[in-house]
């Protein structure tokens, strides 16, 4: 993993501030990232706990981000395509767009993992993880990943 990905709000193995979680404004972090190989054609960003109960529950899904991005800012929102040309998977809540940490118990680890395609997905729209890693296999060039706790409070 060559992708460095970092949050201006925390670090690696770091608690996710409340402000980002159901405790506080649900909304998500800033992200940064750099080192995507040169023939990158777009980005795939997927937030999941596996931690939850039920299996991994997964936080939030962007596909076809321009490689031309560095980062995303605080507070993308949610279904629509908000940043150029990205478009939103469905969550484990069955909609699009971001669900903050909300663990029913204990601390959980969320990781934000940034993948880099040699391709643009051609999906139906709303696809879910499962659809989306499905499309990328065989495509995937590089990847990196930032992992934040979080414990109710």
């Amino acid at each position: 993993m060559s992708i460095s990905v970092n949050s201006s709000q925390f670090g690696e193995g770091q608690t996710i501030p409340a402000k980002y979680t159901c405790q506080g404004e649900n909304i998500s972090p800033p992200l940064a990232w750099n080192g995507l190989p040169e023939n990158t054609q777009s980005l795939v960003l997927i937030m999941d706990d596996p931690d939850a109960p039920v299996g991994t529950w997964v936080h939030w899904v962007l596909y076809n981000l321009s490689p031309a991005l560095t980062g995303l800012p605080e507070g993308v929102a949610t279904g629509g395509k908000e940043v150029a040309d990205t478009q939103q998977g469905l969550n484990s809540w069955k909609k699009p767009g971001y669900g903050g940490p909300c663990p029913p118990n204990g601390t959980h680890r969320y990781f934000f993992r940034l993948y880099a395609l040699d391709v643009m997905l051609n999906l139906k729209a709303a696809p879910t993880k499962q659809q989306i890693l499905k499309a990328m296999q065989n495509h995937v060039l590089d990847q990196g990943e930032l992992m934040g706790t979080y414990r109710k409070r």
